[in-house]
């Protein structure tokens, strides 16, 4: 694996955190797909003015207006179900029984990223099947329409347009083809990162040259590690609820149930 600082990231950091705060205010934002077009001429003049490239621009000017994408924003429910009732309709236990038979599978993968993060498997497994079933379903959305229709949409605004400086960086770095497929939000590869995250915390685990989250099982499991470190996680310890690596967990998702079930199934799968 490389280091999460090769060539060009901490630029593209420092790129994203510059770019965003201003877009943000300065292109009009709407509730609806009228305003769309008007909206992303006014953009594309500000994120050339602030160095995105021609690859990145042409990206963006190829986006359209994700009304699916709206609809799942407006539409998200929160989380009301018992710790057993998500754990059930998750699949808790199938998740468990896999990500043991891929643990065995990958030995060598979790045992590289385990000495260089201090994260074992079990965790890594639990999001990585509880996000995409191990990489089974990425999403269906175009990812740059997703997050430009959203940093459009005036809800979110300022969050999504971090979302969308991050996703033109990578493609200016060529981490991320035009038409990649993620989630409704513009969650990016197998284990659902956001476009900002990929940014801040990608990492190369196959050693190609590329953070590649969507086709490299290294890079994503890798990602995520290096997340979960970034967040607190320290070797050795424990990472059940009240204990030490818990936060980190707690950093991956806001729901509880959530956090709770990967806990569970992440012991279930590291035999703890």
């Amino acid at each position: 694996m490389k280091s999460l600082f090769r060539g060009g990231l901490l630029s593209a950091i420092v790129l994203v955190a510059g770019m965003s705060a201003g877009a943000a205010q300065a292109a009009t934002c709407g509730n609806n797909a009228s305003g769309f077009n008007a909206w992303k001429a006014q953009f594309r003049q500000e994120a050339a003015s602030r160095g995105v490239g021609q690859r990145a621009l042409a990206a963006l000017d190829g986006t359209t207006y994700a009304s699916k994408t709206i609809s799942a924003d407006r539409n998200q429910k929160s989380f009301k179900l018992t710790l057993n009732q998500f754990m059930e309709r998750r699949g808790g236990a199938a998740i468990a029984r896999k990500g043991k038979s891929l643990k065995k599978q990958h030995a060598s993968l979790f045992a590289n990223i385990e000495a260089r993060y201090g994260v074992p498997p079990g965790p890594l497994l639990a999001i990585w099947g509880m996000e995409t079933g191990f990489g089974g379903f990425l999403g269906n959305q175009n990812i740059i329409s997703a997050v430009a229709t959203l940093a459009y949409d005036c809800r979110r605004s300022e969050f999504f347009t971090r979302q969308l400086y991050g996703a033109l960086t990578l493609i200016d770095r060529g981490d991320l083809s035009p038409n990649a497929i993620g989630a409704a939000h513009g969650e990016v590869g197998q284990t659902q990162f956001l476009p900002e995250n990929v940014v801040k915390y990608g990492v190369d685990g196959d050693g190609d040259g590329h953070i590649d989250l969507i086709r490299s099982r290294a890079d994503a499991l890798a990602s995520t590690a290096n997340f979960l470190r970034a967040h607190g996680w320290r070797p050795g310890r424990g990472y059940q609820p009240g204990e030490a690596n818990f936060g980190a967990i707690q950093g991956w998702n806001a729901a509880g149930v959530y956090q709770q079930a990967i806990a569970i199934i992440a012991a279930d799968i590291d035999g703890n």
